[in-house]
């Protein structure tokens, strides 16, 4: 029996962070967004209806006036509600199709090979995702995933015409979105590939696709050449394995306001560490060193500059996020310095391995069962009850140095406190 043709879709959130807020603000369904970047600092998101009049990356401050005059509505970004709602996005769509790659927060490749009524199944699963999360999507449908990409942005760039899904298998219509698709558009190809394919004439998708792949690679490289293959309707590209656990963990913040004394800097990166250690836990894997960074600002010609880094070897591989922060805090007091004004600070799991890996030492210490249940536990209770339920002591719940978000939302999903309240009149 031959294998049937790949066929592949792409699921794409339309303006997810954007989308995210107003599942639960349903006043803001016709009023334009925009999500800001940490400590408010510039726009990292907008809705469709305000991209005409706010540009991403500018910075907030500078544009209050626009956002007054336009009647947009800004949002300090909530990463715990976009994380929430991404992972029930995906969630969904895994039990709609037979294998699903989840490419970006909110973005997933779905196999659909040797699956018939595609455009149905399309149509299903938009309309399933918007009745359960409340987030829009558009699907796009093609034999290969750099079509599959081209079809979604058709999908959400005709979206009157296509009702969000555009399923180009066929010839015909796959020749129609490459002909009427800038070449700047495609997938991977950037702004300075896209001067160097108008100075070789090629300005459309349809020019990409027609174009010596052999002279693409070796004028460019082997991307640009899958690219045109795959856009010509060879399938170049694969749905991803799972990815391999990293090897290194890294979480670091810029505090809300500069920090001179010691204790709120050790809070701080505990609070890091906390977060660090979720993540290794969630890949199963072990640390074996932590390196813990502080810094001052860089950029203010009239602040005194500091940065130091340590790195601290532990007495065994652990996940135990009490070891991990006891050596992270006693080492930051090893590199602070009196007199700076702090910006920042970082921590990092490194030497990561998996439980059970070969040592070199046949008695070295290993980490206690219970600390392994303890590590169980708290993650049960905070994936349960949302993050922050159970932390370090050492971890404050609103700090004076945490990040400045002045307009976030509330966490509507992820915190008992903060569940959306419905009042009937």
């Amino acid at each position: 029996m031959s294998k049937p043709e790949p066929v592949f879709a792409l699921i794409d959130c339309n303006s997810f962070y954007a989308s995210c807020e107003r599942v639960f603000r349903p006043d803001l369904a016709r009023v334009p967004i925009v999500v800001l970047s940490n400590n408010d600092g510039c726009v990292i998101a907008r809705s469709y209806d305000s991209k005409p009049f706010i540009k991403m990356g500018e910075p907030y401050f500078q544009i209050k006036h626009k956002l007054k005059q336009h009647g947009i509505v800004a949002f300090s970004s909530n990463y715990a509600l976009y994380g929430d709602m991404s992972e029930r996005v995906m969630t969904l769509i895994e039990s709609l199709v037979p294998a699903v790659e989840v490419y970006s927060i909110d973005e997933a490749f779905a196999d659909l090979s040797g699956i018939d009524g595609l455009d149905d199944l399309g149509r299903r699963i938009r309309a399933q995702v918007l009745r359960c999360t409340g987030i829009p999507v558009g699907v796009g449908i093609a034999t290969t995933k750099t079509l599959a990409k081209l079809a979604n942005h058709t999908a959400k760039r005709l979206q009157a015409q296509t009702g969000g899904v555009v399923n180009i298998t066929d010839p015909a219509k796959r020749d129609w979105v490459l002909r009427n698709t800038d070449v700047a558009e495609v997938w991977g190809v950037g702004r300075k590939m896209k001067l160097h394919l108008d100075a070789l004439g090629i300005k459309s998708a349809m020019d990409l696709a027609k174009a010596d792949p052999w002279m693409l690679r070796k004028k460019f490289s082997v991307v640009i050449e899958k690219t045109a293959r795959e856009l010509a309707g060879t399938s170049c590209l694969e749905l991803d394995e799972p990815d391999p656990p990293k090897q290194e963990i890294c979480c670091s913040r810029m505090f809300g306001q500069r920090l001179t004394e010691l204790p709120p800097i050790k809070e701080a990166v505990a609070t890091y560490m906390m977060r660090a250690s979720e993540k290794l836990r969630a890949q199963g894997s072990l640390c074996k060193k932590v390196r813990v960074c502080i810094r001052t600002g860089m950029f203010n010609p009239e602040e005194a500059k500091y940065a130091n880094g340590v790195v601290v070897d532990l007495p065994y591989p652990t996940d135990d996020v009490r070891l991990l922060t006891r050596a992270a805090v006693d080492a930051v007091g090893h590199i602070y310095r009196p007199g700076f004004r702090y910006s920042k600070a970082e921590v990092m799991l490194l030497n990561l391995c998996q439980p059970g890996e070969y040592t070199d030492d046949l008695f070295a210490v290993s980490q206690p069962a219970e600390a392994t249940r303890v590590m169980t536990v708290l993650d049960q209770i905070n994936g349960r009850w949302g993050r922050g339920t159970l932390r370090s002591a050492s971890v404050p719940t609103n700090p004076d140095w945490g990040m400045r978000r002045e307009m976030m939302s509330q966490s509507y999903t992820t915190r008992l406190d903060q569940l959306w309240q419905v009042h009937c009149g």
